[in-house]
């Protein structure tokens, strides 16, 4: 049988249970619900709490969920990669700690960091490799643990981020559907427009950087917003024109839930629908490499088999890029 491309073929996906809304970060910096609702369209996202936990908890769970509603075993998987910018730590890699919690042995596993474009990155390396031959079984998971970056006294970033992980098996599929095309980009331009400058080589932890704040998230919001439009729109257009896809032909876009701002302007760059663009960014925020595979796991029942489907993400670096995909199942 002739493997023409990589599909997904389950979903899972996990949010914590703890709630942090509107409401409450009110009490924490200078802020308002409705002064949030209208930047950016969230009214709670989710947080991990409890000593110990990191990005690994939140990935974890999200492939049980997975591994529940299909008939794989853990055992059977030979690819792990998650797609992170929040590891548990820099080394080992959290594809390390997954497979170690799962009982996955064997697999070749690692982690892969573009930011917020970290799924659809992890998913054109997955595709990858199931189209190789060499791998019949490949997870892809996006998970961030964005609680553990934040600084909950800067009201331009707290507001936006919260924790979560979603998680695709790709494995080989002869019928034609799948993962038609992947377009991905990155440049240097945003290096210091959304980055964390501490914790890395050049600026190692000191009491210095920790005073500084050095180790939280930082971004430009102003000029983040403008590149996110302009290049997901572009990298959406692309995939859709080479492969003369209209708009009528969509049966969803699926874009990274970053500002549900920026998710309409770009539904309008491409003449989608709102009723085409799937959106949660209202109940988890932004989740980073999490958003996408997130929206794949909550719209799951509502894809039908052969559905076009196109994912799109931006992040930092500036990192960003498109998939186009038939639905398998």
């Amino acid at each position: 049988m002739t493997i023409e491309n990589a599909a997904i073929t389950a979903v899972g996906g996990y949010v914590p249970e703890d709630v942090l809304s509107n409401a409450d970060l009110e009490t924490m910096v200078e802020t308002s619900h409705d002064w949030i609702v209208s930047r950016t369209g969230i009214l709670e996202r989710r947080i991990l709490k409890g000593e110990g936990k990191g990005t690994s908890v939140l990935a974890i769970e999200a492939v049980k969920d997975l591994l529940s509603k299909s008939d794989v075993e853990a055992q059977e998987i030979d690819a792990v990669l998650v797609a992170t910018m929040t590891p548990d730590m820099l080394f080992p890699s959290t594809a390390n700690l997954v497979c170690e919690a799962l009982g996955i042995q064997g697999a070749f596993a690692f982690d892969m960091q573009a930011a917020c474009s970290g799924f659809v990155y992890a998913l054109n390396v997955g595709s990858a490799l199931v189209t190789s031959g060499q791998y019949k079984k490949v997870l892809v998971i996006g998970a961030d643990k964005m609680s553990s970056v934040m600084n909950y006294r800067d009201r331009n970033t707290c507001i936006l981020f919260g924790d979560g992980a979603g998680a695709v098996l790709l494995e080989p599929n002869a019928e034609g559907l799948g993962i038609q095309d992947c377009v991905m980009n990155s440049d240097g331009v945003g290096k210091d427009m959304i980055m964390m400058k501490g914790g890395g080589s050049a600026y190692p932890p000191t009491h210095e950087t920790v005073e500084n704040g050095d180790h939280y998230f930082y971004q430009d919001g102003r000029q983040v917003y403008r590149h996110a439009v302009t290049n997901m729109s572009n990298v959406t257009l692309e995939i859709m024109e080479r492969n003369k896809l209209s708009s009528e032909d969509l049966a969803y876009f699926i874009p990274h839930q970053a500002n549900k701002r920026i998710i309409e302007a770009i539904a309008q760059r491409l003449q989608v629908g709102m009723d085409k663009v799937a959106v949660n960014i209202h109940k988890y925020g932004n989740t980073t490499a999490g958003t996408i595979p997130l929206c794949l796991w909550e719209w799951e029942q509502s894809f039908k088999k052969g559905d076009n489907i196109v994912l799109s993400a931006f992040g930092g670096g500036f990192t960003w890029g498109s998939v186009y995909l038939k639905w398998a199942y």
